[in-house]
């Protein structure tokens, strides 16, 4: 997927009836979208994150591996005794922040409204996606980065539902873009997650 073009997300993206941000008055008009591969693999960072903007007529993308899925650990260990947080796919509008995740480092944190996640109680090492699991809420499902100092190759306990950059640079990055951004357009962010599918149809 790290070679897709910004137009296959803006297609996807209003093929589902989702806004794109396209007033490019101002840089860091931001798009920030989250591709679940449609084959997940547990406990891997196989899916990708995008943040991009118009800017006086030309787009500008920056991609990073992530995962939108939790880790083995909280798949097997929920912290919530109605199961494991799964994002569902959708578009959450003005429902992100610039905060610190966990009280200790900026992140874009689910401060400003609800997102809807699926909950998997059975504790095996499959991601469930069941409609009659759907909960929404005030979760803390974050978009933070993994570890401070390396890529790590698992995602392990650094995702309870939270999508998680794999890169600490590129994380870095992506913050530093985001926090322009917030300066230029006000500290309120929307996020979509949509499928890898979503780009073939």
């Amino acid at each position: 997927m790290k070679d897709l073009a910004v137009i296959n997300i803006i297609v996807a993206l209003e093929r589902l009836g989702y806004s794109v941000y396209k007033n490019d008055t101002k840089p860091y008009n931001l798009n920030i979208v989250g591709i679940r591969a449609t084959n997940p693999a547990i406990n891997r960072f196989n899916d990708l994150m995008c943040v991009f903007w118009k800017y006086e007529g030309q787009w500008n993308i920056y991609k990073m591996q992530c995962t939108t899925l939790p880790g083995l650990h909280w798949l097997e260990n929920p912290m919530n005794p109605k199961g494991c947080a799964i994002l569902k796919e959708d578009q959450y509008k003005s429902t992100y922040s610039i905060d610190k995740h966990n009280g200790k480092y900026l992140a874009l944190c689910q401060r400003l409204a609800e997102v809807t996640v699926y909950r998997d109680d059975d504790k095996d090492r499959e991601y469930d996606m069941i409609a009659s699991t759907e909960q929404t809420g005030m979760f803390g499902i974050n978009i933070h980065r993994a570890s401070a100092y390396k890529e790590l190759e698992r995602v392990n306990k650094n995702s309870a539902g939270c999508q998680v950059i794999q890169d600490p640079n590129e994380f870095q990055i992506h913050m530093d873009i985001v926090k322009k951004a917030g300066e230029m357009w006000g500290n309120s962010f929307t996020y979509t997650l949509i499928n890898e599918n979503d780009l073939l149809t």
